[in-house]
């Protein structure tokens, strides 16, 4: 389902969020599962969610096979394979700038986490080649990673398409064409302060999050009618209890996380269903503003605080780690948010996958209506 006959052109947009871009796996599984047909042929993906979209523009075969074949690289997907800690280094600086009194030689770890195994990860799980493969039959029209360039502030999406596709520059974002490359991946996902910087050429990128105030629009510059997104922040928050003590350091950096990750997509959301209605609300023959068109949007959303899963989840975490997020406070109950953006343990990443699925039935009758609205062979009753 895509660019058939009766087709509007549907992108997929993934959001990020560190360890709960699980879900968005189990939402696509059972989406894969109830429509096999389904092909989206426009991919953009930011932070975790440009790990997931790289994985699925670059997979050859159907797309319904991609989604379970990156649902088994997640389960096997643990901590030590994302980051690791080298304490070494990390003292070598810092007891090097204290006792000197300048600074001591920069450490090879650049963040506060070294992201080398996830490197490793997925230079062995994902061929970027097969992207070629795949925009040649016709099975996907463009791929957008975006990242964040550190010299301008500028939100940077990188796009593997056909040279005919055109670019954008809007104020503090533009768009690249580039041939997508592991380091594509890495820069996007790359959270500020905790993983390192990634070069790409002359310049260094961090996590594409950090200032994307319109993470639909790449999709809408691809050429998108309707658009699927899968969002990481719950319709309904679990209730929050004010802390006894003074919020740790790891509470503040979880409420800062959920910030650069989680609330985006909403925003954006909001902006485009009152475009839609502004538009549809024109009268018959008055001219649409330019680039203006109405869009399909669907968001889907877990049904439960992905944080409060994470509640208690401290020791799954690698030794090294865990005494890292310990320092910083995430042993209490309200750093659980933070928790859960590192939290990549099978058994916790497992549980967002159930639960994405679980919400895809939950939500089927909606999920339908919208599928059916794209492409007319979808049946609106499922």
């Amino acid at each position: 389902m895509g660019d058939a006959p009766g087709a509007s052109p549907l992108a997929l947009v993934l959001s990020g969020g560190g360890a709960r871009a699980a879900y968005q796996v189990g939402v696509l599984a059972a989406l894969a599962e109830r429509v096999p047909a389904l092909t989206p042929p426009i991919i953009t993906g930011v932070s975790a969610g440009a790990i997931n979209a790289m994985y699925l523009a670059a997979r050859a075969g159907p797309f319904a096979a991609a989604v379970s074949q990156l649902a088994d690289e997640w389960r096997r997907l643990t901590v030590d394979r994302v980051v690791r800690v080298r304490p070494l280094q990390l003292g070598r600086a810092a007891i090097g700038a204290l006792l000197t009194g300048r600074r001591a030689r920069p450490a090879r770890q650049r963040g506060l986490l070294d992201t080398a195994p996830l490197r490793r990860f997925l230079t062995a799980a994902i061929e970027p080649r097969g992207i070629d493969t795949n925009l040649t039959s016709g099975r996907l029209r463009a791929v957008a990673l975006t990242a964040t360039a550190y010299g301008t502030g500028q939100t940077v999406s990188f796009v593997q398409a056909p040279p005919t596709v055109a670019m954008w520059t809007r104020a503090r974002r533009v768009a690249r064409h580039a041939r997508l490359s592991i380091d594509h991946v890495m820069a996007s996902a790359a959270i500020p302060l905790l993983f390192p910087a990634v070069r790409i050429g002359d310049e260094f990128f961090g996590d594409g999050s950090v200032r994307l105030t319109a993470p639909l629009a790449p999709a809408i510059h691809l050429g998108a009618r309707a658009i699927l997104a899968i969002g990481l922040r719950p319709a309904d928050p679990d209730v929050a209890v004010s802390p006894a003590e003074y919020p740790s350091a790891a509470e503040s950096l979880g409420l800062v996380l959920h910030s650069i990750f989680l609330d985006a997509l909403d925003a954006d959301a909001e902006r485009l269903e009152r475009l839609n209605r502004v538009v549809t609300a024109l009268p018959p023959g008055t001219p649409v503003p330019e680039d203006l068109r109405p869009l399909r949007l669907l968001v889907l959303r877990p049904s439960r605080d992905l944080a409060a899963l994470a509640s208690g989840q401290l020791p799954r975490l690698p030794r090294l780690v865990r005494l890292v997020v310990q320092r910083l406070g995430g042993q209490r109950i309200g750093a659980a948010g933070f928790l859960s953006y590192l939290l990549f343990d099978p058994a916790y990443t497992t549980r967002l996958m159930e639960l994405g699925y679980e919400d895809v039935a939950r939500e089927w009758p909606r999920v339908v209506r919208f599928l059916a609205a794209v492409d007319r062979r979808v049946p609106a009753g499922g």
